[in-house]
């Protein structure tokens, strides 16, 4: 059965940066905004921080490569530092997944993959988003 909302809130904003722990001054001093999670996550290739957006629940994950091999490596390649995707939080990801290749929609892994502190993740390929990496995030339960 399909929920009422497929995405239930904006989990997060990643940006691609080359240098970490720079980008991590740097959102400090210009916007106040601080680390309240860090990891290493190597099937991802990245090492990555969010920052805590006020008194909400509300993210920004910087992405830094952790080889010239990763996917966000290539972005940066491609790109330059920014916005690499749009992350949405679901409550069940296998639903959500289904309901949107049903609507035509390619996912980029047949099942979900770990995320950040553990979650449950998957994207939809950005060329059947508008051009926007999307994102399914479904956070581990504790």
């Amino acid at each position: 059965m399909v929920p009422e909302h497929l995405l239930i809130a904006i989990d997060h904003v990643g940006i691609a940066v080359p240098d970490l722990d720079e980008a991590l001054e740097f959102y400090a001093n210009v916007f106040g905004l601080h680390s309240v999670h860090e990891e290493i996550n190597e099937e991802q290739g990245v090492r990555e921080a969010m920052l805590a957006v006020g008194d909400t629940d509300q993210r920004i994950q910087l992405l830094a490569p952790l080889s010239d091999e990763s996917t966000i490596a290539k972005f940066l390649t491609r790109n330059g530092p920014g916005i690499q995707q749009l992350a949405y939080r679901v409550t069940d990801i296998e639903v959500v997944a289904q309901t949107l290749r049903d609507r035509g929609m390619r996912l980029l892994y047949d099942e979900p993959r770990r995320g950040t502190s553990d979650s449950r993740v998957n994207f939809v390929h950005p060329k059947d988003a508008g051009g926007v990496l999307v994102e399914l995030v479904e956070p581990a339960k504790h």
